[in-house]
Order: C-alpha cells, then sequence, then structure tokens
C-alpha cells in the first residue's frame, strides 16, 4: 500500500493551519502528558478504515478510533440515517416525551440481548452507562429493604472508565487511577477466578463481604483498558454461579467487547452466560455518534416498579436518548442483519493471528495473542513509547500503543491487504524499537 502525499481534499494545511496552532494553545488532550507527548495529527477527512490528515498523508487506522468504528468511517447507510434524522429533529429531551429512534432501538435491542435483559436505560458515554449500573445495583438493594449492601466486587486488570465511580471499580495498583485512592470510595477488588488457587482466593473474599455487595462487575472475556488481558469463557460461568449462590447481582460491561468484537455479538453469548444488568457503547452507533446503553433484566426493573416515587431511578443524562444518536445506532444494527460482520470478524481474526506472529521470537516479547477482531503485542516495556509511535506512523499506520502493549482493534470492513499492511507496520516497528533499546 503507498502512502500518498497528495494534498488531495485534505486543504492547505501547510499554508493554513491557523486552527491547529491558534486552538493548540487551548487544547487539554486525554491520557496525555503535554509536555513531552508527540503533537497530535490534524485529521481534516475519513472514509473506510483510513485517515486523511492536514498535510496529505493517509494513514491506515489500527484502533478505529477506540474500537467505535465497526463497519468503518462514512459507512453510507449510517451517514443517510444520521442525515435523515437530523432534518426531522436533531434532539428532544427525554423527560415525559417519547420518540421513534429510542423507542425502536430499545426494542431491538432487548431482542439482541440474551435472556430477559429488557429495559433499555439511555446515555451518553461508556463511563456514564457503568455508573447507572452501579446505582440501579444499589437502589435495586434498597427498594427491596436491603439496606447496607453499596459495595462492588471488581477486579484487578480492570477497567470501567474515568468519572468517580467508575475509577473506583478500576484495578487500584495497575490501571492510571491509583493517585485518587484518597478521593474514591472503597470497594472489594478481587483477582479473577481463571485457576483453582485464584477461585479459591475469589471465593473466600466474596464470602467474607457478601453481605456488603450489591454487584460483581466484570469485563467479560477482555479486560480491555487495563491491558487487554484475555479470559476464557470458564470465568463468566464461575462468577454467575457465585453471584447466584450469595444473592448478588451480575453486571457486564461490554463496552468493549459488544457488537461483535470478541467474535460473537455480545462476549457473554460466547459463555452463555446472562448478567443482570449490561452496559454498551463504544461502537452502539458505528463511530459515529456518543451513546451508551445500560440494560436492565425483568428482576432488576421490577424492583424499581412501585407506588412510591422515591423507589424510581433518579437518573436522566440531558442528551440521553440522542434521536441522531439513536439513529445511527439504528443503522449500524442493519448493517450488522444486512452484512456479514461476524465472518468479516472471523477473517480479521486469522488475519491478526498470523500477521502477528513474527513478533513471538523478537527480544523482550512477553506474549502475542488475538481474539476475535482483538490482536495484541504486549512488550517486557516500552522504553521508548514516542519513539514506537513515531515509528508506527512513518509506516503508515495509526496505532496506539499503551502501557506494555502495542494493540489493534480495526474495522471489521477491512480489507485483507489493509489488514496485512497493518501488522506488518506493527512488526516492523516493534522490531526496531527492540533493537534500538536492546
Amino acid at each position: 500500500m503507498r502512502v500518498t502525499t497528495d494534498m488531495g481534499s485534505a486543504g492547505s494545511f501547510s499554508t493554513r493551519n491557523d486552527w491547529f496552532e491558534t486552538g493548540g494553545r487551548h487544547i487539554w488532550l486525554p491520557y496525555t502528558q503535554m509536555k513531552t507527548a508527540l503533537p497530535p495529527l490534524p485529521v481534516v477527512a475519513t472514509e473506510g478504515g483510513r485517515l486523511t490528515l492536514a498535510d496529505g498523508r493517509t494513514l491506515v487506522d489500527g484502533v478505529a478510533s477506540w474500537w467505535t468504528a465497526c463497519h468503518g468511517y462514512n459507512h453510507p447507510h449510517i451517514r443517510q440515517a444520521v442525515e435523515a434524522q437530523l432534518a426531522r429533529m436533531p434532539h428532544v429531551m427525554f423527560g415525559g416525551l417519547a420518540h421513534e429512534p429510542a423507542y425502536t432501538l430499545a426494542s431491538r435491542l432487548a431482542a439482541m440481548l440474551p435472556g430477559d435483559l429488557n429495559r433499555v436505560f439511555f446515555c451518553d458515554s461508556g463511563s456514564v452507562s457503568v455508573e447507572i449500573a452501579m446505582k440501579m445495583a444499589t437502589q435495586y438493594w434498597l427498594n427491596r429493604g436491603v439496606p447496607g449492601r453499596t459495595k462492588l466486587a471488581a477486579f484487578r486488570g480492570g477497567y470501567h472508565g474515568d468519572t468517580i465511580a467508575t475509577m473506583a471499580v478500576c484495578d487500584p495498583e495497575e490501571g492510571m487511577h491509583s493517585l485518587f485512592a484518597g478521593l474514591l470510595p472503597e470497594h472489594l477488588i478481587l483477582d479473577l477466578p481463571v485457576d483453582d488457587e485464584s477461585a479459591a482466593r475469589f471465593e473466600r473474599g466474596l464470602a467474607a463481604h457478601a453481605h456488603t455487595l450489591s454487584a460483581i462487575l466484570v469485563e467479560p472475556l477482555v479486560q480491555g483498558a487495563g491491558g487487554m488481558l484475555f479470559h476464557d469463557a470458564a470465568v463468566l460461568r464461575t462468577l454467575r454461579a457465585a453471584a447466584d449462590r450469595h444473592g448478588l447481582l451480575l453486571i457486564f460491561d461490554e463496552i468493549f467487547t459488544g457488537f461483535g468484537r470478541t467474535g460473537a455479538m455480545f462476549a457473554c453469548e460466547a459463555a452463555d452466560v446472562v448478567p443482570d444488568i449490561i452496559t454498551l457503547s463504544k461502537a452502539l452507533t458505528g463511530g459515529t455518534l456518543a451513546l451508551a446503553a445500560t440494560v436492565a433484566s425483568d428482576r432488576v426493573f421490577d424492583a424499581f416498579w412501585s407506588d412510591n416515587a422515591l423507589a424510581a431511578l433518579m437518573h436522566g443524562p440531558t442528551y440521553m436518548a440522542n434521536p441522531l444518536a439513536c439513529a445511527a445506532a439504528n443503522a449500524s444494527l442493519d448493517l450488522f442483519e444486512s452484512e456479514p460482520r461476524l465472518a468479516q470478524v472471523a477473517a480479521i481474526s486469522q488475519g491478526l493471528a498470523a500477521g502477528l506472529e513474527p513478533c513471538r521470537d523478537l527480544p523482550g516479547v512477553k506474549d502475542v495473542r488475538t481474539l476475535g477482531a482483538i490482536g495484541v503485542v504486549e512488550l517486557e516495556r516500552i522504553t521508548d513509547m514516542n519513539g514506537l509511535k513515531r515509528r508506527l506512523i512513518d509506516r503508515g499506520v495509526w496505532v496506539r500503543p499503551f502501557g506494555r502493549i502495542v494493540y489493534l482493534t480495526p474495522s471489521f470492513t477491512m480489507g485483507a491487504d489493509d489488514l496485512a499492511f497493518l501488522t506488518r507496520a506493527v512488526v516492523d516497528a516493534v522490531t526496531e524499537h527492540q533493537r534500538a533499546v536492546s
């Protein structure tokens, strides 16, 4: 694949870049030490699996904008749905008013999800959807007249968001939130029960604290931002059995894993486990607009069904169930129904496994692993993060390593040639990085 230098539709960035220079003096970027980080790359257009930069270069996007653009960028079906909705009604409050895109989307999600996950509460970000799940779980017990169940059991290696409540259920040591220990409420953080020894520790911890717990919270199959850590379906069955044994709710955070990323439409399907609450976001709208959902079982919802107004779930994000976002999500679900997405994920999984395999023999590489449309090269450490990022960009790809991993979460529609180009760039960049630091 050729990396183009033709300006094309990118505009005249080289002579007119006022927005970037002027705005750059006021922007505060995410997850970035602004003093030492590489400057961000100005993007002026997206199409398929590629980013067009302001200087005319194109990059193959290996992470699909934090794995949201599952259908590739600018899919015409989603674009047309959003344009039509924009002309009709861009937004209306969801308190006391209703609109077709949200009600249709709720019905479709309930039909897709397993078991009795039938009640959909919309919001506008993944972190908030997890907070809502935590709030639902706590109030579930209060509404049933059981006080004191205000803690959750979560897991080391986990990540559930950057808001205050979700930081408290992330990994307290390996994650990015240890700085805020004095601010955060304390929950029960355990090791995932992946073998007999960890399962025994898990059961002891749960038994000792069950009377204080409302729920168990987990990212099923893959702990994403905590390091792309995989576990098998048996772990989820263990968690379901433990939740039932101790009378706890089970929450699956499928913000990363939902909508095909692990190879099934939802990760919970791989284990044939139905959680009591599931959270969805990221790929929900196909990478177009912010939207998230917390979906509860009938059992959870019934605890809020009351003549007592105080038993209601008192939560309501201003832009919840935004019609534009719901129209995009409905169009995204259309594509899962009409185009062979899961077959494409299976092909991408094979391509990632084969393409990244050469990294396994490199010095300083700890592991190479693949699940669905997720490929991971784990190093013992990344000594020169900026240098590694530059090497990837120079090879014509956009990949954003973090911690000690280089990961790929491409669009499901990425063709074999672009995927091979992407994996070769990772192998070459990692090889050069390891040679430079050895």
